[in-house]
């Protein structure tokens, strides 16, 4: 009842349901329909008071002038009972990862520079897909799972791994043992950048030049630290990016992330085309 008194009034307390009015409206997009359900992932006893953590999870059919697709997003939220009575419910902020900052190491000369791949897109966005809101259990799940993820669909549309076993050298993952580019954002992005063969990313200059199966890096504070990466699986009417992630998990997203708690005005992007 709460959640449907919520969807159905003007709210005031969750951010992040007044920054999505706030997307939506620039972007011409209407929400069409709306479900949503909760699950319950930690009770602490306090006494007299119970704190309880959720995942709420939203799915929504937007419409963009002739256009719909889905958005799902799982959001977390606590509140307060006092005498079976709820004294505070509100939303968990996006986490942000203060991530150590890892130096990449150059690859020696005694690498294979003329490795060559096919990036397989379909894969990589059906594998984004089937993987969004849950964890294949061939790889280890991360407190900050959206590098591991983003890897994982890179992976699943044939990208060759090299530079094991030293961490800070190539992208690779070998059963408990990685590469700081395989799970660290902020390496992902310089690895990206800076990677000559194999899996590589051009970077362009407009998310619109964007298709599916390409990479989205974030550093909201806009302070040189990289946080976050995104997928791109679709693009909307306008030709704009909607992207999968992990962490807070996401499907369909828009690409800016202006409706996160995240998000601030010192945002920057950097946009990678992978494999071409």
């Amino acid at each position: 009842m709460f959640w449907e008194n919520f969807f159905n009034n003007e709210n005031e307390e969750f951010d992040w349901w007044n920054r999505l009015k706030t997307l939506n409206e620039s972007r011409r997009v209407k929400i069409a329909r709306i479900k949503g359900k909760g699950h319950i992932f930690q009770r602490i006893n306090l006494g007299n008071e119970e704190k309880l953590y959720y995942q709420l999870h939203i799915s929504m059919l937007m419409k963009q002038g002739n256009h719909f697709f889905q958005e799902e997003r799982i959001i977390p939220h606590r509140f307060i009972l006092k005498s079976d009575q709820i004294i505070e419910h509100r939303q968990m902020e996006e986490y942000v990862p203060k991530q150590h900052l890892e130096k990449l190491e150059l690859e020696s000369e005694a690498v294979d520079r003329t490795i060559r791949f096919t990036y397989d897109r379909r894969a990589a966005v059906q594998y984004a897909e089937r993987w969004w809101n849950s964890y294949n259990p061939a790889y280890r799940k991360f407190e900050v799972d959206c590098t591991n993820y983003i890897s994982q669909c890179l992976r699943a549309g044939g990208a060759p791994m090299r530079g094991a076993p030293n961490r800070n050298q190539g992208w690779w993952y070998q059963g408990n043992n990685w590469s700081n580019s395989w799970a660290v954002a902020h390496a992902l992005r310089w690895f990206l950048s800076g990677s000559t063969h194999g899996l590589k990313g051009t970077e362009v200059e407009s998310p619109s030049e964007l298709i599916p199966g390409d990479v989205i890096c974030y550093d909201f504070e806009g302070d040189g630290r990289w946080n976050h990466n995104t997928i791109v699986v679709e693009k909307d009417a306008d030709g704009m990016p909607l992207v999968n992630a992990h962490t807070q998990n996401s499907r369909h997203r828009y690409w800016s992330y202006e409706d996160s708690s995240a998000y601030t005005p010192n945002i920057q992007y950097k946009f990678f085309r992978i494999g071409d």
